[in-house]
C-alpha cells in the first residue's frame, strides 16, 4: 500500500466532519503564517507587487499537480463566474495588502472572524434568504465586536485606524469572493478553484505591480515560493473543509488563528495585543458561530433532512 492510498483510508475513517476540522485547522495555521510572512515581504516591496508575486507563485507552486492531473483541472463549468469572482478576490486581497503591514497580526485575524457576517447579509442581498430576528441580534453584536476591537485606534483619531477601516472595507468584499466560491464549488474541483485563483489574481494585479515595481532580491524569492505553498494550501484545506462538513461544526477551530497569530506578531514585532482585540475577537467569533449554525440548522431544512 502506498502512503498516498493509506493517507487516502485513513482520512475516509475519520468521517466528515472530523476531516472538515482537520482542514479548517491547517487553513488557519496557513494563513497565520502566511499573513506574517507576507508582512515580512512588504517590509522592502510595494503591498500590490507583494500581492503579484504571491499569487504568481501559487500558481507554480500548483503547477506540478496540473501536470501529474492533466489538463483537465484547468477546465471550468463557469468561465464567466470564475472571471468575476476573481476580480471581487483581486480587490479585496489588495485592500488587504495595502493594510497588512501597518496592523499588527492579531488585530488582522480578528477583523477576518467578521466573514460569516457579511456572508450572510450577502445571501440575504443576493440569494434573497430569510435572515430573522436572532441573526440580526448576532449580526449586530458582530458590528459591535469590531468597535471593541477597534477601541484603542479609535481613541487616537482617524488617521491612527485608517488602515484598520481597509480591512474593514475588504472584509465584505472578500465574504462576496467566498460567496461566489461556494457557487463555483457546486460544480468545479477545490484544486480547479485555486488554480483559476492564482492565474486570474496574479493576472489582474499585474498591471499595478509593474508601476511599483521594486527590485527583487533571491530571499524575496525564496518567501515568495513559500508564500505560495501556504497561500495555495490554505485555499485548498479552506475549500476542503466547506465540502467535507458545514462551516458550524468547523467554525470553532478558527479562534486558534487568532492564537497563532498572537504568537508570531509577538516573536517577530514583539507586537503585544492589547486586551480589547482578544475581547472584540470573542464578541465577533461569538456572533459568527453562532451565526453559522444557524445557516446549517437552516440548510438542512430546506434540503429536508
Amino acid at each position: 500500500m502506498t502512503i498516498a492510498s493509506y493517507a487516502r483510508r485513513s482520512a475516509e475513517a475519520l468521517g466528515p466532519t472530523t476531516r472538515g476540522i482537520l482542514w479548517m485547522v491547517l487553513c488557519g495555521a496557513s494563513f497565520a503564517l502566511l499573513n506574517a510572512l507576507t508582512r515580512v515581504i512588504t517590509a522592502d516591496l510595494h503591498p500590490w507587487q507583494t500581492q503579484f508575486l504571491r499569487y504568481c507563485f501559487g500558481g507554480v507552486v500548483i503547477l506540478p499537480f496540473l501536470l501529474r492531473g492533466g489538463l483537465h483541472l484547468l477546465r471550468t463549468k463557469n468561465l464567466r463566474l470564475q472571471i468575476g469572482r476573481n476580480l471581487v478576490h483581486t480587490v479585496a486581497s489588495g485592500l488587504w495588502f495595502l493594510a497588512l503591514p501597518l496592523v499588527p497580526l492579531a488585530e488582522i485575524t480578528a477583523i477576518s472572524f467578521t466573514g460569516p457576517i457579511f456572508m450572510t447579509i450577502g445571501a440575504m442581498l443576493f440569494f434573497r434568504e430569510t435572515v430573522r430576528a436572532r441573526r440580526w441580534i448576532a449580526i449586530a453584536l458582530g458590528f459591535f465586536g469590531i468597535l471593541i476591537v477597534l477601541y484603542p485606534k479609535l481613541q487616537l483619531g482617524i488617521s491612527a485606524s485608517s488602515a484598520s477601516l481597509l480591512l474593514l472595507v475588504a472584509a465584505p468584499v472578500s465574504a462576496c469572493s467566498y460567496l461566489m466560491a461556494k457557487v463555483l464549488m457546486r460544480q468545479d474541483q477545490p484544486e480547479t478553484i485555486v488554480l483559476w485563483q492564482s492565474l486570474l489574481v496574479s493576472l489582474f494585479t499585474l498591471p499595478f505591480a509593474l508601476w511599483f515595481w521594486r527590485p527583487v532580491a533571491d530571499w524575496h524569492l525564496a518567501l515568495f515560493v513559500l508564500a505560495g505553498i501556504l497561500g495555495s494550501t490554505g485555499h485548498y484545506a479552506l475549500n476542503r473543509s466547506i465540502k467535507a462538513a458545514d462551516i458550524s461544526a468547523t467554525q470553532p477551530t478558527r479562534f486558534l488563528e487568532l492564537v497563532w497569530a498572537s504568537a508570531l506578531g509577538a516573536l517577530i514585532w514583539g507586537d503585544v495585543p492589547p486586551v480589547w482585540t482578544f475581547v472584540g475577537a470573542i464578541v465577533i467569533f461569538g456572533s459568527t458561530t453562532y451565526i453559522a449554525r444557524r445557516e446549517a440548522i437552516a440548510d438542512r431544512e430546506r434540503r429536508g433532512t
